[in-house]
């Protein structure tokens, strides 16, 4: 008789492949209340290697970290209407404390613009307090109808940016910078995912931007998932909280804003990426772990033989664990690994060390070859961003084949339907072409430049729309 999978296998249920990785991974488990998680050491191990990716970029992109309160009133909500209509739905309202009714409910934050607005206004005076430009890392509420873990759950951890600029031209300028510079870069170089730089369409905006940028992937089924947004908020915050400043003239003038953020969500994004039928591969740039040094008997020898490599691995800047646990069999630590998406397995026995030998098992191209021991502090950086390079290569590869150019409605749908993306000339498409795929489940994902780049406007000359369907 077969044995049975580890995993459901991608083709024949992705959605319950999808959830059985994030267990048996042991990623992340579903909270005590409906829609929230626990994430577990080795998923916050890749959330926390996420964080220092990106924060390094945010950094260097001018932002200087804060943080601002989780309960904001329900009042600095309703002062701009179409951002408060857009969160209706979603919010989490607290009405009672400390066992009495609260005078005003609050509101348990659902993104962060209309509370720190109510300090840009105080902070920001003259033109030389501009740019301002805040980054925090938070936790956010948005009640959630259709959990599903890391992509979409009612409480969830991101970065949220919030800047103030002088002029419309600056505030576009950086909100285009975050979204290439910071998150492009991120994504395609680290997280090895071929996302696309787009411009969401007037009906899929942030509620109170006047434009929205993103970045799509597309997942291992063939549908997108939005993985991270920068949003030009023109002067709509500034007006609603009078955050204002005189001008180099002498004159008060309303500043221009942004708002970008990036959450947990990119964790699921990695998994359906990236992942295979036996576990997660994950990008060596990103791994909290990039080699796992295993001894395959507990001869003290080959204890000390791994452990002696963790160290030399380790002192080459490599980020190393060793598995020297050898009351658990072999077998059962090599297939945990390969879940985890390790990329690098040394395994040592005693016969190895006869040889002066290991044997390295690549998880991202698989495979296993004999290596010698004196030879692995110089071949395993090289390993580690051929494998980077090839997770890269993969993605690219799937969405390119997997998306096809048409010309009406009826073909873009049928090409979401059948598990891809469909290229359809804006002007062919329009609102009303957006509104009849909508009914189909289908997405108008973001608008693109027929050379790739992000058009200015949605009614820019050559705007192509990519068309899906989405997480």
């Amino acid at each position: 008789m077969a044995k049975a999978p580890i995993l459901t296998p991608q083709a024949d249920d992705f959605p319950r492949w999808y959830q059985d990785l994030i267990n048996k991974a042991e990623l992340a488990d579903n909270g005590p209340v409906r829609g929230t998680m626990v994430i577990r050491p080795y998923g916050y191990g890749l959330w926390e290697r996420m964080q220092q990716e990106m924060d390094a970029r945010i950094k260097d992109a001018g932002a200087s970290n804060a943080y601002f309160p989780l309960f904001i009133p329900q009042s600095y909500l309703t002062r701009e209407a179409e951002h408060v209509e857009g969160f209706a739905p979603e919010l989490a309202v607290v009405t009672h404390g400390g066992g009495k009714e609260l005078d005003e409910p609050v509101v348990v934050r659902p993104t962060s613009e209309t509370i720190i607005n109510e300090y840009f206004s105080k902070w920001v005076q003259s033109y030389r307090d501009l740019p301002l430009l805040i980054n925090q890392w938070a936790n956010v509420v948005r009640w959630e109808m259709r959990p599903r873990v890391f992509l979409r759950t009612s409480e969830f951890l991101w970065q949220e940016g919030h800047t103030a600029h002088a002029t419309y031209e600056d505030a576009r300028d950086y909100a285009a910078r975050i979204h290439r510079d910071v998150y492009y870069d991120f994504m395609v170089n680290v997280l090895g995912i071929d996302v696309v730089l787009g411009r969401k369409t007037a009906k899929e905006r942030f509620a109170g931007a006047i434009n929205t940028l993103t970045l799509e992937g597309m997942m291992g089924d063939g549908k997108a998932l939005q993985m991270g947004t920068s949003h030009e908020l023109g002067q709509n915050f500034a007006k609603a909280f009078n955050t204002s400043y005189l001008s180099k003239d002498g004159q008060q003038e309303m500043v221009w804003q942004t708002s970008w953020g990036v959450s947990t969500r990119m964790v699921g994004g990695l998994i359906m990426s990236h992942g295979d039928d036996s576990g997660l591969r994950v990008p060596p740039r990103l791994a909290s772990v990039q080699a796992v040094v295993l001894a395959i008997k507990g001869d003290d020898a080959v204890i000390a033989k791994v452990r002696e490599i963790g160290d030399q691995l380790k002192a080459a800047g490599i980020r190393v664990q060793v598995d020297d646990r050898t009351d658990t069999p072999f077998g059962r630590r090599a297939v945990d690994w390969e879940l985890k998406g390790v990329p690098v397995r040394i395994e040592v026995g005693p016969r190895d060390l006869e040889n002066g030998t290991a044997m390295l098992a690549r998880r991202i191209p698989g495979g296993k070859a004999p290596v010698r021991l004196d030879e692995l502090v110089a071949l395993l950086p090289k390993v580690l961003e051929e494998d980077q390079a090839t997770l890269l290569a993969e993605s690219r590869e799937r969405r390119e084949a997997r998306t096809t150019d048409v010309a009406t409605i009826e073909e873009a749908a049928e090409a979401a339907v059948a598990g891809g993306w469909a290229r359809i000339p804006w002007a062919d498409l329009g609102p009303e072409g957006e509104a009849k795929l909508a009914e189909q489940a289908v997405s108008v994902r973001c608008l693109v430049g027929e050379d790739g780049s992000v058009p200015d406007a949605d009614d820019a000359p050559g705007t192509i729309a990519i068309v899906a369907r989405a997480y």
